[in-house]
């Protein structure tokens, strides 16, 4: 018998109304927020970075596409890695279905990543993935957006990931359901070690393009990722939630049979 709490129907739809109140005043709240989003001042890119991609070289501002907007996802998958991160993995899961509509939009919608193409390309089509993806192979693209970091800064204690300083790396005891337990297991599945992996980092960045200059508008990271995960937006909308208690999702392919 369930533990949870029961009730009438006639009590469902009262407490369903109370709570359709806070949901409306959560929108209205993401409307404020996306409004101050468009609000920040736009950096010009200086730098000429260079990228590798299915149609050879390409600047940054090659990736617009004849776009004035460029939406780039930081998906972790590094020089040192066998395959791509299971998080960024899942999440990239849903891009084929929104990016034909951006690019109708005006938005392009680009993962970029430090692996060099060939790797990308072959994880690519081992997902079935259709969305562009550059290698920012030998640049400083992912150092400037914050989301690559040396063995130096990670021992030292220098990384500062999601607007703050980091404390040095140190292994952890991989107790089970810790975040010591879910990176070294990640690290395993993408065929590195734990502080490799850690060394690149999940985030999205937007950019404008205005008469021919780059514009750097927004970046976000760890958690400010949650929107665009579209597997926690339907776990949190199911009856347990996301009911956690360890990382048990991996890559759509390694599930088995359902």
């Amino acid at each position: 018998m369930t533990q949870h709490t029961t009730g009438t129907r006639e009590q469902w739809l009262a407490a369903r109304l109370e709570l359709l109140q806070a949901e409306k005043e959560l929108t209205r709240r993401g409307d404020e927020l996306a409004r101050r989003r468009q609000q920040l001042p736009w950096v010009r890119v200086e730098k000429p970075y260079q990228f590798d991609t299915d149609e050879g070289r390409a600047s940054l501002a090659d990736l617009f596409r004849g776009r004035s907007q460029l939406l780039v996802y930081h998906f972790m998958f590094g020089p040192d890695y066998k395959a791509g991160c299971p998080s960024c993995s899942a999440i990239a899961d849903g891009f084929d279905g929104v990016a034909v509509h951006l690019a109708n939009h005006d938005v392009m919608l680009w993962a970029v990543s430090r692996a060099p193409l060939a790797q990308l390309q072959a994880y690519k089509q081992r997902m079935g993935w259709t969305f562009p993806w550059a290698s920012s192979y030998g640049s400083d693209f992912n150092v400037d957006f914050s989301v690559w970091f040396s063995e130096q800064q990670q021992r030292k204690g220098s990384i500062e990931y999601n607007y703050q300083r980091e404390a040095p790396f140190e292994p952890q005891p991989e107790q089970e359901g810790t975040d010591a337990s879910a990176a070294a297991r990640f690290a395993a599945m993408c065929g590195t070690d734990n502080a490799t992996y850690q060394r690149e980092r999940p985030g999205m960045s937007a950019f404008a393009l205005d008469t021919g200059a780059v514009y750097h508008t927004y970046s976000t990271y760890a958690r400010g990722l949650d929107g665009l995960w579209g597997m926690y937006q339907w776990l949190d909308r199911a009856p347990k939630g996301r009911n956690e208690t360890g990382v048990w999702w991996r890559r759509r392919d390694e599930y088995g049979g359902q």
